[in-house]
């Protein structure tokens, strides 16, 4: 970083400290005084002129918190974090749109992801195996097609479509409700790592900030902000994931939707969308083809050339893989004594069979000795 920017860095973390100024009253702010160094020189009787609550204004004349701020940049520049300031050219061009942008983003993770057209996937943390084969699947389609993954790193839907990008070697993006050196949920460790090898993590919290519950709805913002459009997958009623397609909408993104089974309170939010308009989707086609025209053009046209299939074809299977495949179901699981039973072959063989419909890519192993068929886009 230049020591220009550095300084630049320092007063947009130290003006996001200052309690009593949200972000839609700094960015006001910072377009009446133009350079964010205005501010700082302006006496208490000048900040509140302007609006600034008389006790923001003291602590921004007398820098009270410039020595955190301080301390947060130097902890950025000896940890490899990169901060995303707000009217910078490294700023994401998407988020900058949007009325109440983060004024400084940290960042750690491969900063090119925000590069590439971006789609968010978010939904509930409690899905179903229906759910999280088609957050999975639809995320790695998509990441095949060299389309940025965007979520929020929840349980659930949110680590499903991290995982099925990463699956396909595709870059993915986590939006954190926490600070950017907080691991949250505390299982998702591994994940986290991968994440950093292979995408990037996003925060507009200062490092060390804990995962409070008012921090996730204010992050949505974020997650839809950054992308041409949010796909909701599996949500409640009162799903975290309906405010992100809300937000969406006022951001004039695209809103999608996986329908769901009608009995299934998880399968609200998307239907529900859908009777509003939302895009049904079934495969990642359907995704693509509501993006912009030349982004929709540039990934269909490679998708012509490479001629890429994503699934293995049945016909490659034996009959009797073929006869175990159909005795398990996409959207529910199956005891492996109930396959067995219906199979009508030894533990042994049957044991093989499902390790190798595994490994071939159609079946998948859940605890509890559970099994359940993968979607296969087009089958």
């Amino acid at each position: 970083m230049s020591s220009d920017f550095e300084r630049k860095a320092q007063q947009a973390i130290e003006l996001t400290l200052v309690p009593g100024i949200g972000e839609l009253f700094r960015r006001r702010l910072l377009g009446a005084c133009r350079e964010i160094s205005g501010l700082f020189s302006m006496d208490i009787p000048g900040l509140t002129r302007v609006g600034i609550p008389l006790a923001s204004a003291e602590a921004l004349a007398t820098r009270r918190y410039r020595p955190m701020s301080e301390e947060i940049l130097d902890w950025c520049l000896k940890e490899g974090c990169r901060l995303l300031v707000s009217g910078d050219a490294g700023y994401p061009a998407m988020l900058q749109e949007i009325h109440d942008a983060p004024s400084v983003l940290y960042a750690r993770g491969n900063i090119s992801c925000l590069d590439c057209s971006c789609l968010a996937l978010v939904g509930t943390r409690r899905p179903t195996p229906y759910g999280l084969q088609m957050a999975e699947g639809l995320a790695s389609d998509l990441a095949h097609r060299g389309i940025t993954i965007i979520s929020g790193l929840a349980r659930g839907i949110d680590a499903a479509a991290h995982r099925g990008c990463l699956s396909a070697n595709g870059r993915t993006v986590a939006v954190l409700g926490c600070g950017i050196d907080v691991v949250y949920p505390r299982e998702h460790g591994h994940l986290t790592r991968r994440i950093l090898e292979q995408g990037l993590l996003l925060s507009e919290f200062p490092p060390g900030t804990s995962p409070a519950p008012q921090n996730f709805p204010v992050r949505n913002r974020i997650i839809s902000g950054l992308s041409l459009g949010v796909l909701i997958v599996e949500a409640s009623e009162y799903s975290g994931s309906l405010i992100t397609a809300r937000l969406a909408l006022e951001q004039n993104r695209e809103v999608y939707a996986v329908p769901g089974n009608v009995t299934s309170p998880h399968s609200f939010g998307p239907n529900y969308l859908i009777k509003q308009g939302a895009k049904l989707v079934q495969s990642w086609r359907d995704i693509v083809e509501e993006f912009p025209a030349e982004e929709r053009r540039e990934i269909l046209a490679k998708e012509a050339q490479s001629g890429t299939r994503t699934q293995a074809r049945l016909d490659l299977l034996s009959e009797e893989e073929k006869r175990v495949l159909g005795l398990l179901e996409t959207d529910s699981a199956t005891q492996f004594d109930r396959i067995l039973a219906a199979s009508g072959g030894g533990v042994s063989q049957l044991s093989d069979m499902l390790f190798n419909l595994e490994m071939k890519g159609w079946v998948r192993q859940l605890p509890g000795s559970l099994y359940v068929r993968l979607i296969r886009p087009g089958e």
